[in-house]
C-alpha cells in the first residue's frame, strides 16, 4: 500500500510536495541546468489534527531511496548549556550520513520562536544554529541531498528568519478538510472495521461534520465503534458487530470540533417550528444563509455573492436570539456566540484583539454562524467624536471585509437600538441585511401560544383565539411568560392542580405589562425610513 493511502483530503498537498521532492532526487541536473539550486524546505501548517505530521512522514516513506528522520521540536530542548545545539547538529549530521534523507521537525514553533518576543538566549542561540545548517544544506548541494519539512500550528510565533526563500521556500497550509476530503477521511477510517453504512450515509455524514478535522473524524468513529461493541456485548446474538448509522448518529450531537473546544459554543437546540409567527424574517434568513451552501453551483452560474451578514432589529423580546439559533440549528452549521459587552476590556488593545481572536476561531470553524447579541455595545456610532472602543469598531469593520477575505462565516447581529449603530456597519458588504423583527401578530400570537400550551396540562376547553386577542400588543416573551404565570398562579391554588384553568391564563394575559408601546414601534419604522438601510 502506498504511504498516502491513509491520508484523505490532502491530494492537493501531495502533489505539490512529491513535486517539489521526487524531481531533485530523481533528476538532479534539471536544476542545474538552469543555474537553479532545489527547495530544501518546505513548511507545513494548519490546525491541530489536519495530519500535517502524518503527511510529512508519509512523504519522505514514500521517496524512492529515502531515508527519514523524524524529531519532535520539544526533544531536542535541554537545560544545559549548548545541548540543544549539538542535538541539532548531530541530526543535520546524520542526515547528511544518510544523504537523501528528509528531515521532519515536528512542532518547530517549539524550537525555534520568533527572537524578538520573550524567549531566553538559548532559544536565539537554537534558531541561529538551524539558519545556519539549513544555509549549510545550500552550499553542499552537490554532495549531499538534505530536505527538511516542518510542521506546526502557530506558523506566526516562528522566527522569521526561517520562512524566507533559501530555507523553507515552500509554505503549504492544511486545513480543516471540505466535504469531499472528510468523505475520503470517513471512508479510510470505516475501511478498517466491519460496518453497514451506505456511501449515501457516508456522504450525508460528510456534509454534516463542519469544521471536523482529520482527528475529530477518527474521534467520531471510534466512539460510535464502542458504543457499537457494548450494544454487541449486551446483546445475546453471536453475530459480528456492525457501526451503523444509528451508533453515529448518537454519538455526533456529543462530538465537537477541535476547532471549536477553546471557543464558547451555545449548541442550538431551537428549531423554526418553535418559533410562532416570523415567516418572512425564516425565509430571507434561509436564503442568506442556507440557499449558499444548498445551491452554490446557482450562485456561481448567476454571479451572485452569499450575503456577508444579516442584522435583526426590533423590539426586546421578539424572538431575535431564538432565530438566529434556530438558523445554527436548521443549517447545520457551527454556532458562535457572542455577546457584545464579553469583548470589552478596559486595557488598551485587548478589546480589538479579542474581536481579531473571535472571527479567527469563526473562519477555523467555518462554515459557521458569528452571532454578535447588542451589537449596540460594539458598533456605536463614530459621529459623537472618540469615544472608548472606537478602536472595537474599527477592528470589526477590518475583520468584516477586510484585507483578508472572510470566507464561510455569515455574520448575525442582533439589536434593540438600530439608531445607534455606525452606518458604516449597515453598508452592502457588511450587515448586508437588515430585517425587522416586530412584535407578533395575532396568528403569531396563536402560534406561540400552542408551542406554549402545548408543554402544559391545561383546562381542556382553553381557547387559543382569544387569549391570543387579549394578548394584544405583547412580544413573543411576554406572550411565554403568561404561560408561566398561569401555571404559577395555579400552583399558589394547588399545589395538586390537575390543570391550569382558563381563568388562569385569562387573568394573566389582562395583568401582563406591556413593554411594546406604540411610541417604540413607531419609533423603529422612523428608524428605517429615515436611516435610508435597504431592509431585505
Amino acid at each position: 500500500l502506498s504511504p498516502f493511502s491513509t491520508l484523505g483530503g490532502l491530494d492537493s498537498q501531495i502533489r505539490q510536495i512529491r513535486t517539489l521532492l521526487e524531481i531533485p532526487l530523481k533528476h538532479p541536473t534539471t536544476y542545474s541546468l538552469f543555474g537553479l539550486k532545489p527547495p530544501r524546505g518546505i513548511l507545513l501548517y494548519g490546525p491541530p489534527g489536519t495530519g500535517k505530521t502524518a503527511l510529512a512522514r508519509a512523504v519522505a516513506s514514500a521517496l524512492p531511496g529515502c531515508s527519514c528522520i523524524v524529531v519532535n521540536g520539544p526533544e531536542l530542548s535541554s537545560a544545559y548549556h549548548g545541548e540543544t545545539e549539538e542535538k541539532l547538529r548531530g541530526v543535520f549530521e546524520e542526515a547528511r550520513k544518510k544523504s537523501p534523507c528528509v528531515v521532519v521537525l515536528d512542532e518547530i514553533d517549539a524550537l525555534c520562536p520568533k527572537r524578538d518576543g520573550d524567549g531566553g538566549e538559548v532559544e536565539r542561540r537554537v534558531v541561529a544554529t538551524l539558519l545556519t545548517l539549513m544555509d549549510g544544506m545550500a552550499e553542499d548541494d552537490e554532495k549531499e541531498k538534505v530536505f527538511v519539512i516542518a510542521a506546526t500550528n502557530r506558523p506566526n510565533s516562528i522566527d522569521p528568519a526561517l520562512r524566507r526563500p533559501g530555507r523553507f521556500d515552500r509554505e503549504l497550509e492544511i486545513g480543516i478538510p471540505d466535504a469531499v476530503g472528510r468523505k475520503q477521511i470517513l471512508e479510510i477510517f470505516l475501511s478498517k472495521m466491519p460496518h453497514s453504512l451506505s456511501s449515501e450515509d457516508i456522504h450525508e455524514l460528510a456534509a454534516k461534520t463542519h469544521g471536523f478535522v482529520g482527528a475529530d473524524l477518527s474521534a467520531l468513529v471510534r466512539e460510535a465503534a464502542t458504543l457499537a461493541i457494548q450494544r454487541w456485548h449486551t446483546s445475546s446474538t453471536s453475530e459480528i458487530p456492525l457501526l451503523t448509522a444509528d451508533d453515529i448518529a448518537a454519538i455526533l450531537p456529543a462530538m465537537r470540533p477541535s476547532t471549536m473546544r477553546e471557543v464558547f459554543v451555545e449548541t442550538p437546540s431551537v428549531r423554526w417550528s418553535d418559533i410562532g409567527g416570523q415567516e418572512e424574517v425564516k425565509q430571507k434568513l434561509r436564503e442568506c444563509v442556507e440557499w449558499p451552501l444548498l445551491h452554490r453551483d446557482t450562485f456561481l452560474r448567476l454571479g451572485v455573492e452569499a450575503p456577508r451578514g444579516v442584522l435583526l432589529y426590533g423590539p426586546p423580546g421578539c424572538s431575535k436570539t431564538m432565530t438566529a439559533k434556530a438558523l445554527a440549528t436548521e443549517s447545520g452549521l457551527n454556532f458562535l456566540a457572542v455577546k457584545g459587552p464579553e469583548l470589552l476590556n478596559k486595557y488598551v488593545g485587548e478589546s480589538e484583539r479579542a474581536v481579531r481572536e473571535v472571527f479567527r476561531k469563526a473562519q477555523a470553524a467555518a462554515p459557521s454562524i458569528l452571532f454578535f447579541d447588542e451589537i449596540d455595545a460594539l458598533g456605536s456610532s463614530r459621529s459623537d467624536g472618540d469615544g472608548p472602543h472606537n478602536g472595537v469598531l474599527t477592528s470589526l469593520l477590518n475583520e468584516m471585509d477586510g484585507i483578508v477575505e472572510l470566507s464561510g462565516v455569515t455574520i448575525v447581529a442582533a439589536t434593540n437600538r438600530p439608531d445607534v449603530l455606525d452606518s458604516a456597519l449597515m453598508r452592502p458588504g457588511r450587515l448586508d441585511r437588515i430585517l425587522y423583527v416586530g412584535a407578533p401578530d395575532l396568528d403569531a400570537r396563536k402560534e406561540i401560544f400552542k408551542l406554549r400550551l402545548a408543554k402544559m396540562a391545561v383546562e381542556p376547553r382553553v381557547d387559543v383565539v382569544e387569549l391570543a386577542r387579549l394578548a394584544e400588543g405583547c412580544s413573543g416573551a411576554e406572550v411565554a411568560s403568561i404561560c408561566q404565570d398561569a401555571a404559577l398562579t395555579a400552583m399558589n391554588e394547588d399545589l395538586n392542580a390537575p390543570y391550569v384553568k382558563l381563568s388562569h391564563l385569562v387573568h394573566s394575559a389582562k395583568t401582563v405589562r406591556r413593554r411594546i408601546t406604540p411610541t417604540m414601534i413607531e419609533y423603529y419604522e422612523n428608524w428605517r425610513d429615515q436611516s435610508g438601510v435597504r431592509s431585505a
